[in-house]
C-alpha cells in the first residue's frame, strides 16, 4: 500500500463559524481518531489535500500525517481517509476524517476494482456495464491491496464477474455479498437485431431448401411418365 505524506496543524475552535473561517483561509477542517486514540481536531491545506487525492488516483492509500501543535514537535500519525465531505457546488472538500492505522490490527477499507482487456462480447455488439467500482475488504494494513485488477477479456454477451470470482491474497477477506455483480456484458438493441436477422436468414434458407427438396421428386415422377 502506498503512503503519501500530508502536513496538518492542530486547530482551535469547532463548529460552523470556525470551520467557515478555515475554509475561507484555504484550509479544510479535519479530525484524526482511531482505536483507543484520543481524537485530535486538525486542519489541512486544501490544495495539498486535493493533490493527495489526485495522487491517490482513486485508490486506497495510507496518509502519513505530520501534525504540528503550536511550537511543539511534530507528531507523525499513519492514517487512512475514512470519510470526506465534498461541497457539491464548488466540488471542493469541506471536511475530512482520518482514521489511525495500527499495523497489528485489521483494517476495513474500500478498494477500487480495475479492469484489463476488451471483452469478446463487445466485438459481438454487446455493451460493458460497470456495476460496482470498489469492494469492501478487511485485513492487516501490510496486506491490503491498493486496487484489485481483473481480466475481463473472456466475457461474452450475458457473462458477468461477481465478488466471489475475485482473487485476493491470503489474509484478505472480501466483505461484500458473494453474488453481487461487479461487471457484465449485456446485449444491446443492435446485437439483438443482428441475432434476430441471422436467425431469420437461417430459417429462410432452410425453408427454401425444403421447398427445393419437395419439388425435386415431382419433377422426376413427371419425367418417368
Amino acid at each position: 500500500m502506498r503512503t503519501i505524506a500530508l502536513s496538518a496543524q492542530v486547530r482551535e475552535g469547532i463548529g460552523k463559524g470556525p470551520s467557515r473561517r478555515l475554509r475561507s483561509e484555504g484550509s479544510v477542517p479535519a479530525t484524526f481518531y482511531g482505536y483507543k486514540a484520543e481524537p485530535i481536531v486538525i486542519k489541512v491545506n486544501s490544495s495539498e489535500l486535493i493533490k493527495t487525492l489526485v495522487n491517490g488516483r482513486g485508490e486506497t492509500v495510507f496518509v502519513k500525517l505530520d501534525i504540528q501543535s503550536g511550537t511543539s514537535k511534530k507528531v507523525e500519525k499513519l492514517s487512512v481517509i475514512k470519510d470526506i465531505q465534498i461541497d457539491t457546488i464548488k466540488r471542493k472538500p469541506v471536511h475530512v476524517d482520518f482514521y489511525e492505522i495500527r499495523m497489528d490490527r485489521t483494517l476495513t477499507v474500500d478498494v477500487q476494482v480495475l479492469f484489463s482487456g476488451t471483452p469478446v462480447g463487445i466485438e459481438d455488439g454487446g455493451e460493458l456495464q460497470q456495476l460496482k467500482r470498489d469492494v469492501k475488504v478487511s485485513g492487516l494494513p501490510s496486506d491490503l491491496p491498493e486496487s484489485i485488477e481483473i481480466d475481463i477479456s473472456h466475457l461474452g454477451i450475458g457473462d458477468s464477474i461477481k465478488v466471489k470470482d475475485l482473487i485476493v491474497k491470503d489474509g484478505i477477506q472480501l466483505l461484500d455479498n458473494d453474488d453481487v455483480a461487479i461487471v457484465a456484458v449485456v446485449a444491446t438493441r443492435v446485437s439483438l437485431m443482428t441475432e434476430t436477422a441471422g436467425g431469420e436468414e437461417g430459417e429462410g434458407g432452410a425453408t427454401e431448401g425444403a421447398a427445393a427438396a419437395s419439388a425435386e421428386p415431382e419433377g422426376k415422377e413427371e419425367q418417368s411418365k
